[in-house]
């Protein structure tokens, strides 16, 4: 889930006028035609600045404190004298103060500006931590999740926000890919080490880390980009062109198809995550590795995608990405096996990677400069929301079906957004690709 700058000096982004931004485009315009006419691919632009370099930096630090206490809380919970259902609770309210901040973040944005919205976010993500340090009580790890969720859910709307807005347009697909990558390590890494701490040492070093981790980005507040710019939410009050709500922003613009293909690709990643290590019959060396490559695969595979589709066109990758995600998830009806399970996770973790980038790419692209943080919140919106419906709903079923068939049924059901996935393609029409460098 990085690439971190080093040139303070040159952190401070000037703010883009309209016209600028006119003939940016004009520019853009006449170095693709001649191309096409002299055979050379135009220069393209520098990848990673120092300020997005810092944005890297701040989406790792909020992943890192989001994923530390994770699978600490829940159990954190049950030691407190909270029941099965009130450590599940614990899980649930951080995802709903997620949603909710999601929900209102392009608002936010408007009112509050990129910079100082951001240092909000990750200050309500660590210091309520803290507040467990001498033990709580259900209603008190309950209520610190919900506050921590809502700053989480603010803080990674604006970090892919200030990504979409940082990187060169003719390669944003491989700078998604990039943040990708960013993102990666913490989920790799702290959620396991958290549950090691929490083994070894007790909460306390946990709750520590966790602000500490969320804290970072704040000590670099000065040098944090406050928007680019090119939209209207690079500034408070600041704005032109279209300021939608994410329910009009998921009417207009083909948002709408997108976030239903990548919806369905999060409810069997939630699943996945949630249920694995709950199946009957796989050992839990198995479920490791599985979850491992499955994050791992996803990684390489949404920066390949974000190279490809720069080229190819990003609507092309929709079928296949959904088609091998699912294919994976049918896998899983051979449970019993490891070698199923490792290639189940191998080939669900393939699509979802590519699914991820693609699906972000066309809705920032199709939404305009002015809409960059809609189309963000929206496809976090569909990250989250999908993440957190998709195993409340596996849950009412697998008592029926078992674990195989409502795996199989998971993916089966993914195939349901195939139709839309499809007429992306066709609608995409053929994108030329420009000419290779020589």
């Amino acid at each position: 889930m990085a690439h971190f700058g080093h040139t303070v000096a040159v952190m401070t982004i000037s703010t883009c006028t309209d016209r600028d931004e006119g003939v940016r485009r004009e520019v853009t315009s006449a170095g693709r035609r001649r191309a096409l006419v002299t055979g050379r691919r135009p220069s393209r632009g520098r990848l990673v600045s120092g300020p997005l370099a810092l944005v890297f930096l701040a989406e790792s630090c909020a992943l890192t404190s989001f994923s530390l206490p994770f699978s600490v809380m829940p159990r954190y919970a049950s030691e407190a004298g909270a029941s099965s259902a009130g450590a599940g609770l614990v899980t649930a309210m951080l995802l709903l103060g997620t949603v909710v901040a999601e929900l209102i973040a392009p608002a936010l944005m408007r009112r509050f500006g990129h910079r100082t919205l951001l240092a909000v976010g990750f200050v309500l993500l660590g210091i309520p931590a803290l507040a467990l340090l001498p033990g709580g009580t259900l209603a008190s790890i309950v209520t610190v999740s919900v506050v921590r969720g809502f700053g989480f859910g603010v803080s990674t709307v604006l970090t892919s926000t200030l990504t979409a807005e940082l990187l060169p347009a003719d390669r944003r697909g491989e700078g998604f890919g990039l943040y990708g990558v960013a993102a990666m390590a913490p989920e790799v890494v702290a959620l396991p080490a958290g549950v090691w701490l929490a083994n070894h040492y007790g909460i306390a070093p946990v709750i520590v880390l966790t602000a500490a981790s969320a804290l970072i980005p704040v000590a670099v507040f000065r040098w944090l980009p406050g928007g680019t710019g090119r939209g209207a939410l690079g500034r408070p009050g600041a704005g032109s062109g279209h300021r939608d709500g994410l329910l009009t922003g998921l009417r207009r613009g083909g948002q709408l198809r997108p976030f239903l293909i990548f919806a369905s690709s999060t409810v069997a990643a939630g699943v996945i995550a949630s249920f694995l290590p709950l199946a009957t019959g796989v050992a839990s060396n198995i479920v490791v590795v599985g979850l491992l490559i499955q994050a791992l695969t996803a990684t390489i595979t949404r920066w390949w995608a974000g190279r490809v589709g720069d080229r190819r066109g990003h609507a092309r990758l929709l079928v296949p990405a959904l088609a091998v995600a699912a294919a994976g998830m049918i896998t899983l009806i051979g449970l019993s096996s490891p070698a199923v399970v490792i290639a189940g996770m191998c080939l669900f973790g393939a699509g979802f990677g590519v699914s991820q980038n693609a699906t972000f790419t066309l809705m920032i692209d199709r939404m305009g400069p002015a809409g960059t943080g809609t189309a963000s919140a929206l496809w976090n919106l569909a990250y989250d929301a999908g993440y957190g419906a998709g195993p409340a709903a596996f849950g009412l079923f697998v008592g029926h079906t078992g674990f195989p068939a409502a795996f199989a049924l998971t993916g089966a059901l993914m195939l349901a957004t195939l139709p839309a996935a499809r007429r992306e393609r066709t609608g995409a029409g053929a994108v030329r690709p420009l000419p290779r460098p020589e």
